[in-house]
């Protein structure tokens, strides 16, 4: 049994679950306003909601050989998240509201806090939950410890927060702030690089 081939990939895209913010507010000045609290705003454009990260696609597989000892190679690892991926249901478009940022990314990011509709919330349970199945089925055992202690995913806590990263904070662990309340409307669901999945030959 051989060991996945250390390679950088540091510049691999990151694959996630997410659906696109299509607008913030009543204009683009609504989202501007948001500087007034937060530094280096994004660019509205790339503005999105993360519903399930998987990161690094080679890391996460390299993870997953290490937990099983190398019983699950990271080749079929891959294209089994691959392939699990591809097949999920896709979530609607739908709105939202904020009228708190938060601290978040380890007290370094501004993000909105978004109440959402509980559809939401419950594909996003339905994803984890799909994603427990996928572990079991490469022959991971303890399947939440490694899902908050594997790198590749980057679980810090097992309770999803609703949030729209916005900015970086001015002072790190910041305490929330309230400010005028927002309406989002975000797009239907989509994956994140998609395009940089394998695929079946």
């Amino acid at each position: 049994m051989t060991a996945p081939q250390s390679r950088d990939t540091s510049e691999l895209p990151r694959v996630t679950v997410e659906v696109p913010v299509l607008s913030i507010g009543a204009g683009p000045t609504d989202y501007e306003d948001l500087g007034r609290h937060v530094d280096a705003l994004r660019k509205p454009g790339s503005l999105h909601m993360t519903l399930l990260h998987i990161g690094i696609l080679a890391r996460l597989a390299a993870d997953i050989f290490a937990w099983t000892k190398g019983r699950m190679p990271a080749e079929r690892a891959a294209l089994e998240i691959a392939t699990w991926l591809r097949e999920l249901p896709v979530l609607d478009g739908f709105l939202g509201k904020s009228d708190t940022i938060l601290t978040l990314g380890g007290g370094r990011i501004s993000s909105l806090e978004v109440v959402v509709p509980q559809a939401v919330h419950d594909y996003q349970t339905l994803l984890l939950q799909g994603l427990h199945v996928l572990l079991d089925d490469l022959g991971l055992d303890y399947i939440d410890d490694f899902i908050l202690s594997s790198p590749a995913l980057g679980y810090r806590s097992p309770h999803w927060i609703p949030h729209v990263a916005v900015g970086k904070a001015r002072a790190k662990h910041q305490e929330p702030i309230k400010i005028e309340t927002l309406a989002l409307e975000f797009g239907t669901s989509r994956i994140r690089n998609e395009m940089s999945l394998p695929s079946v030959v």
